[in-house]
């Protein structure tokens, strides 16, 4: 009984043991298949952080040349909005001066009429005397 028992104990732990091993080989093999994933990502990651790298050398060099671009443009801008200020105020110094002689037109137009209106009276006065006098002694 007791052979038979140990034999069949034995048998067990034969089976156990194989079952063991069966599974140590398979958990070996998921090791690995996992560790040549970790492998695979960690190579991925390293090429993408070297694109991410890339793209960012590129940006900055793009965005380099952009400000280059911008500097002139921008300096030109400022030099015709001074431009344009002091043409604005030349402008209204102008439109001032032409208002002031535009009175200063209008003022001697009024003299001139009412000099014209004066000599016609003075005309009109001294042919009146001239009748005036001629039929006088």
């Amino acid at each position: 009984l007791i052979s038979s028992a140990t034999k069949s104990l034995r048998m067990e732990t034969e089976i156990l043991e194989k079952k063991l091993q069966d599974a140590q080989m398979k958990l070996a093999e998921k090791d690995g298949d996992r560790e040549k994933e970790i492998q695979g990502l960690k190579r991925l990651i390293s090429e993408l952080e070297f694109q991410l790298t890339m793209e960012k050398s590129n940006n900055e060099s793009f965005l380099d040349k952009l400000r280059k671009e911008i500097k002139p443009k921008s300096d030109e801008l400022e030099k015709l909005s001074q431009e344009k200020a002091q043409l604005i105020h030349s402008l209204s110094q102008v439109q001032e001066e032409n208002s002031l002689l535009q009175d200063t037109v209008r003022r001697e137009c009024e003299e001139r009429f009412e000099l014209t209106a004066a000599l016609g009276r003075a005309r009109e006065q001294v042919l009146e005397l001239r009748r005036l006098s001629g039929t006088l002694p």
